[in-house]
């Protein structure tokens, strides 16, 4: 009779690699679907920005997954949750470096990457997957450069002005 780590471990191994492949062949029409996002406007320090907001869990979940353009340095992604917590972002099909800001309830960044490179491994997730130290409401994910080109730090104060 054989063991059981015997059989269950080819199949451990098929289904991810069975899995990976239909990430990676999935058909481009699939990938570049825009679904398109609620806008807004968020004022970060003095700088005015426009935001494609991600409130509902399935938008938090898809946010900028499998995106060939890159957003402009003038334009974010605004992940938008219910209650301050520590919440991480995980950079699966993400298909570009992304800067990653976090604010809290009251519109203070606690919490920055830069250039953060996509997750290249699906099945090392540790690696590309980014978590705040500090509990935070709002994730504000843009294109590498964002930061600096709009004088972001710790502390840096994010007004909503519609989302």
């Amino acid at each position: 009779m054989a063991r059981k780590s015997a059989v269950l471990i080819p199949v451990i191994i098929a289904a991810a690699a069975i899995g990976a492949l239909g990430i990676a062949f999935a058909p481009s029409d699939i990938k570049d679907k825009n679904t398109a996002f609620s806008k807004g406007t968020v004022k970060i320090n003095d700088d005015v920005i426009t935001v494609e907001v991600a409130k509902t869990a399935a938008e938090r979940q898809r946010w900028l997954t499998f995106r060939q353009d890159m957003l402009p340095l003038d334009t974010a992604m605004l992940i938008k949750y219910d209650k301050q917590d520590l919440y991480q972002v995980w950079t699966l099909n993400i298909e570009y470096n992304l800067d990653l800001i976090w604010f809290d309830e009251n519109g203070n960044a606690v919490y920055m990457k830069k250039n953060v490179p996509p997750c290249s491994n699906l099945v090392e997730t540790v690696s590309c997957t980014y978590k705040t130290t500090a509990p935070a409401l709002y994730v504000v994910a843009a294109s590498p450069g964002f930061i600096d080109a709009h004088n972001i730090t710790v502390g840096s104060k994010m007004t909503i002005i519609s989302v």
